[in-house]
């Protein structure tokens, strides 16, 4: 089935969200969070897949404060130079408020079941992090979350579950971060930390230069059990 775009209103704005939706009636959601390229093709089949899955899925456009509708690749230098610029530009406070919206407004969608998860890539991985600890998401899954060991003091306020992914060479988080993380996380009870000796930052973005089918496979296996768990 073809997603859709839908426009959600906020007291701050509006801005659109790509939503797939499952065969079934109603079915848990899912907040799929967006690297730094936009709600682009990858993202797309991401929310695609998880509605292949059973779940509903929404792809909001978190760079709409900065310039609506980035639909970007990692393909070519002009278009990494536009990324980090939105990178540099994006603030994750405002990202968080956004995710806690789209959540309120799937959550009442006439085909979710009620609870919603959150799962996100690179800014997005970070973003997913902040969501665990800022929102009332049911479960989240960060995948190589950039800038998470700056925020490591919000973990007091986790109250639900949390799986991170973390590449061991990853060149956007390096292992100083790594350890930080994992120092600060690894025993907290909502915590569940996965880690992927010789895999680089994305290793799970389809078409991507440091794509790695297994390790992809791997942790998308862990994340689906993990939301089977906490969300079905």
């Amino acid at each position: 089935m073809a997603g859709e775009t839908i426009t959600l209103k906020t007291d701050d704005g509006d801005f659109n969200a790509y939503v797939a939706r499952p065969s079934k009636a109603k079915a848990p959601a899912i907040v799929v969070i967006q690297e730094i390229f936009g709600v682009n093709a990858v993202m797309r089949e991401i929310a695609d897949g998880l509605a292949d899955q059973g779940y509903l899925a929404i792809c909001p456009d978190l760079f709409w404060r900065i310039e609506p509708g980035i639909d970007i690749t990692d393909q070519s230098e002009a278009e990494w130079k536009k990324a980090f610029e939105l990178f540099n530009a994006f603030d994750a406070d405002l990202g968080v408020k956004d995710i806690a919206a789209v959540i309120d407004r799937i959550r009442a969608d006439r085909g979710c079941s009620g609870k919603v998860g959150a799962v996100g890539y690179c800014l997005g991985g970070l973003l997913a992090y902040l969501t665990a600890t800022n929102t009332d998401a049911d479960a989240s899954v960060s995948y190589y979350g950039v800038g998470i060991e700056n925020r490591l003091g919000e973990a007091e306020k986790l109250e639900r579950p949390l799986m991170l992914h973390i590449a061991e060479e990853d060149q956007f988080v390096p292992k100083e971060a790594q350890a930080i993380i994992l120092q600060a996380l690894k025993n907290h009870p909502q915590v569940t930390v996965h880690t992927y000796p010789g895999r680089d930052h994305a290793f799970a973005r389809h078409g991507g230069e440091h794509y790695d089918a297994d390790a992809a496979r791997h942790a998308n296996g862990r994340s689906l059990a993990f939301f089977q768990q906490h969300l079905l």
